[in-house]
């Protein structure tokens, strides 16, 4: 089928090989990247009605520019599908606006990463059936055998995506934490082996823990060259707030969005508040910064 990608980043460039090589009609734009469009006029332009959109830029400010232009171009029967992390509210919200143009809107949490062209992308699809059907075709060849499904009504794929990286958050936090447990040790141990050998037959072997490995091979059983800087993109936060609004505990989702906050500091001022809190009651030793360098 005939498609327009609007972004061509590591994700979005990576999707539009993925379905040129399965033989889509794909027509681009990017101001910062080659494209066969100058102008998202352009792209319209180039593509036969019923036309389909597929929005891969980032969440926010940039996703909401790039729809309501779309709003104004694109006419009764096209689709414009976000394929970014948008908060699944927005999509709600999105969705609404473009029913009132005519305009069909479908909100695409994709997965995969920088795998995803070579291993395809997991895709949780929300929207209405007739949308949804409309970039099937494209659908079905992102993602791999079994790893795309409809999940519900307009906002369902980007709630789910949001989840999704909740847990994300939750397993990685648990991979790091334990890992460092061993790197602490008195035994010395191999942390490379030790990952690869998690990954057969182990109840912890994931596809996380063989990045983990392969980041081990190439950077470094002491990952000298990383920085433990973690940023988040929202998702963890998202889902913490979803949970508070249904009364539901995520202890470890909101334990590992705090490490992440935490990682970001070069030292905790909660840290210096607790040891002068010792210092006080008890004449526990503050060690100045000057003593500690």
């Amino acid at each position: 089928m005939q498609l327009g990608m609007i972004g061509l980043g590591r994700m979005g460039g990576n999707m539009t090989k993925r379905l040129e090589e399965r033989g889509h009609d794909m027509k681009t734009y990017d101001p910062g990247v080659s494209s066969t469009a100058a102008t998202l006029e352009e792209l319209r332009d180039q593509l036969a009605a019923p036309r389909s959109f597929w929005l891969m830029v980032p969440a926010g400010k940039v996703t909401e520019d790039t729809f309501q232009t779309l709003l104004g171009l694109a006419e009764a029967g096209d689709v414009i599908v976000d394929g970014g992390n948008s908060n699944f509210r927005d999509s709600q919200r999105r969705y609404g606006a473009a029913k009132e143009h005519g305009i069909k809107f479908v909100d695409a949490g994709v997965s995969g990463g920088v795998w995803g062209l070579a291993n395809g992308y997991c895709l949780m699809v929300g929207g209405d059936d007739d949308a949804v059907a409309q970039v099937e075709a494209v659908l079905v060849d992102l993602a791999p055998e079994d790893g795309y499904a409809h999940v519900g009504a307009s906002g369902a794929g980007h709630f789910v995506k949001m989840v999704h990286n909740g847990i994300e958050y939750g397993l990685m936090q648990a991979y790091a934490e334990g890992f460092e447990v061993m790197k602490q040790s008195e035994f010395g141990l191999d942390l490379h082996e030790i990952a690869g050998i998690w990954r057969y037959g182990s109840v912890v072997r994931s596809w996380l823990l063989e990045l983990l490995h392969a980041a081990f091979e190439t950077e470094g059983s002491q990952l000298e060259q990383i920085r433990g800087f973690v940023e988040d993109s929202g998702e963890g936060r998202w889902t913490i707030a979803e949970a508070i609004a249904e009364d539901v505990p995520v202890p470890v989702i909101t334990a590992a969005l705090f490490a992440r906050f935490a990682s970001r500091q070069d030292e905790s001022f909660a840290a210096k508040v607790n040891a002068a809190l010792r210092n006080q009651f008890g004449g526990h030793a503050v060690l100045a910064e000057k003593q500690a360098q």
